[in-house]
């Protein structure tokens, strides 16, 4: 029961901390100098780290529910 609830509260921590950059970045965004289409290369690649994050998380409370999901990796 502990391993549940020490992943439940890393998962917090780690949604907090990536919400906080997510936050961040869509903020500081429009005041850097750069051309457009950079801007958009940036917005894509955070949405890809956002969506791979939220699937490790997912894949994490699987895990502490006893859930075993095959992949390439244990968790």
């Amino acid at each position: 029961m502990s391993g549940a609830i020490g992943a439940i509260i890393g998962v917090i921590i780690v949604l907090i901390i990536l919400g906080v950059v997510w936050w961040a970045i869509q903020q500081l965004l429009p005041l850097m100098p750069i051309a457009e289409p950079f801007h958009t290369i940036i917005r894509v690649l955070m949405t890809v780290i956002l969506v791979l994050v939220v699937l490790w998380v997912i894949l994490i409370l699987l895990s502490a529910a006893g859930v075993h999901v095959p992949g390439p990796f244990h968790l």
